[in-house]
């Protein structure tokens, strides 16, 4: 293992999923989201090829026993995928980051209903704290006084269940890592995303200019790199010492939605961003605790003489 190494494909990852999702927001205006989806997609799919082909891992990397895990987990995560891409048009990129933070406090409590996973006081707790700081995120586009006809409301309600949606995708992905390989699962993502965002066309796609068709091929370029580059990280680092480099994107966002967009962050979603980011590294830096816990318990263990 070599943790530093782990953090810099960590955070060269997130900083590559961050650029990523801004070329998707300065198309948002003109490109619809499914569309969006489709050219996020499809031009992942050589960069996840060659990067395969490089590890001569393109036969077995491709292979999977469970194709209908791989159908739902697509499935929904192309929904989340869609619901994020149509936020991105209505809202500022910090909200967008700063809500889709929902997501893996979701996952708690998902894992918990779908897998019977064990969740102690602590983290139940921490996800309370990390809704709470979602809700003051929402708060000024869902208060009684606010205009709920509104794009800003609209962008809410979508984001908050493109977070929904990505929590329930992770609880699939920990039921395909059981049999599937890592290259599989993000490579027939990638396949399942393009074939199910071309059903969006009847919804009325539009031909793109020469410069957001550009932008969306980078988009899609960019998220491939940005997807091995993190799978990369794991190889390298114990996914709870990697995981709070997570929250670097927040910085990211405030950056480019000030500088790129013109976006100045309200002071209630720095607020509730705060407490959501403190929540999630309270979980993460648990579960490192617990995990370290653990395994110091099983080297103190006699050896077993069966």
């Amino acid at each position: 293992m070599q943790p530093l190494r782990g953090i810099a494909f960590k955070i060269v990852s997130v900083c590559i999923f961050v650029a990523m999702v801004s070329l998707i927001k300065a198309t948002s205006e003109h490109v619809p989201p499914g569309q969006a989806v489709f050219f996020r997609s499809l031009f992942a799919i050589p960069v996840i090829l060659v990067w395969l082909a490089a590890r001569r891992e393109l036969g077995s990397g491709l292979k999977t026993d469970n194709p209908m895990g791989h159908l739902w987990r697509g499935l929904i995560g192309t929904t989340s995928m869609g619901l994020g891409f149509a936020g991105l048009g209505l809202l500022p990129l910090p909200e967008v980051t700063a809500i889709g933070y929902a997501a893996p406090l979701l996952v708690v409590v998902f894992a918990a209903m779908f897998l019977n996973e064990n969740v102690r006081l602590f983290r139940l707790s921490a996800v309370a704290l990390g809704m709470i700081g979602v809700m003051i995120v929402l708060s000024p586009r869902l208060s009684v006084g606010a205009d709920l006809n509104t794009a800003e409301t609209l962008g809410a309600v979508v984001v908050l269940g493109s977070a929904i949606f990505a929590a329930l995708a992770q609880v699939f992905v920990r039921k395909l890592v059981r049999t599937e390989g890592t290259a599989a699962i993000v490579f027939w993502f990638s396949v399942t995303a393009t074939c199910m965002s071309l059903l969006t066309i009847f919804w009325g796609w539009v031909w793109p200019s020469p410069r957001e068709a550009g932008l969306l091929i980078l988009a899609g370029v960019l998220g491939g790199i940005g997807q091995i580059l993190l799978t990369t990280s794991y190889r390298h680092a114990d996914a709870s010492l990697i995981a709070p480099f997570e929250y670097t994107s927040m910085l990211l966002a405030l950056g480019v939605g000030y500088l790129v967009f013109d976006e100045v962050p309200t002071l209630t979603m720095i607020i509730g961003a705060a407490i959501i980011i403190v929540a999630g590294v309270s979980i993460i830096l648990r579960e490192r605790h617990l995990g370290l816990e653990r395994a110091r318990q099983r080297k103190a263990m006699p050896p077993s003489n069966g």
